[in-house]
């Protein structure tokens, strides 16, 4: 049977996070889209409902885990 050792490592307590900073690209292409939605509800709610609801999942799902302002 074997046996299974354990070293403790103590936590770097030195290490701080990095400071968050807003990437103007990220803010404009969100803005960018919330316009477009914003656009197409005006024109044509009923028509437009499916391009809205893409985009809208496009921002609440991929948008935000592909895109990031730390990258």
């Amino acid at each position: 049977m074997a046996k299974v050792f354990t070293i403790p490592v103590p936590p770097k307590l030195g290490n701080k996070r990095r400071e968050r900073t807003s990437d103007p690209r990220y803010v404009d292409g969100q803005r960018l889209l919330v316009e477009a939605m914003k656009y197409l509800a005006q024109a044509d709610p009923i028509k437009n409902r499916t391009a809205i609801e893409l985009i809208s999942e496009h921002v609440r799902t991929r948008f935000r885990m592909s895109d990031s302002p730390l990258a």
